[in-house]
């Protein structure tokens, strides 16, 4: 699976950003940081070959749901052979930016996770912005609700300043090491941040497209 996403990394490198996949260590502590106990819609945005989407799916709940937005047709293909066995998950070739629109059509309202590998870094503002707003919008209003990023770069934060609370750490095993961030749309006590724009200021600092990165 890693010589496919190599030769797919030289078909497109601004798209697949990885050359290899993400080691075990790391899928199972992005997918941590999820609470798939429950029934849950997750989305994956960029899942590549599928190793972060192979941990979700032995870890979430028989009624939960996964939609895959992989935009790479080779490797769309590649996920949907691999999954065929699994009525839970679907994978869906178009731009991550429609996860509403995509959740809609499916009739569902919301998501409860987003997990993300993709390369928000090469990506301009504008781009940045609206993959965030999209992301957000299709969040469950609910405390848990969350967008589970893992990049090599921690600049999307001061993008991301809708979420009202973020949690990250700097992950050491694996190759390259990753930022595992943790953007919440609520509060614990249900406070959702109203009225904040994707590249503005916010008073509430932490302490703490459609490709693989």
């Amino acid at each position: 699976m890693s010589f496919l996403l190599f030769k797919r990394f030289l078909a497109r490198p601004f798209q697949v950003a990885y050359v290899v996949p993400s080691f075990k260590a790391l899928t199972r502590k992005v997918v941590s940081k999820c609470d798939l106990s429950k029934p849950r819609v997750i989305v994956e945005l960029g899942p590549g070959e599928g190793c972060h989407t192979r941990e979700i799916v032995t870890r979430m709940h028989p009624d939960s749901r996964l939609l895959l937005f992989e935009i790479d047709q080779v490797l769309a293909e590649h996920l949907r052979k691999q999954f065929a066995h699994d009525p839970r998950v679907e994978v869906i070739t178009t731009d991550a930016a429609r996860i509403s629109e995509e959740l809609a059509a499916r009739g569902l309202e919301h998501c409860d996770y987003v997990i993300s590998g993709i390369p928000f870094s090469l990506f301009d503002i504008p781009t940045k912005q609206r993959l965030l707003r999209a992301v957000y919008e299709a969040l469950a209003p609910l405390p848990h609700a969350s967008f589970v990023v893992y990049q090599c770069t921690h600049e999307l934060r001061r993008h991301a300043t809708m979420f009202v609370r973020v949690e990250s750490e700097f992950f050491l095993r694996n190759l390259p090491p990753m930022f595992v961030t943790v953007y919440h749309k609520q509060e614990l006590n249900g406070r959702t941040h109203v009225g904040a724009c994707c590249d503005g200021p916010t008073s509430r600092q932490p302490h703490g497209i459609n490709g693989h990165g």
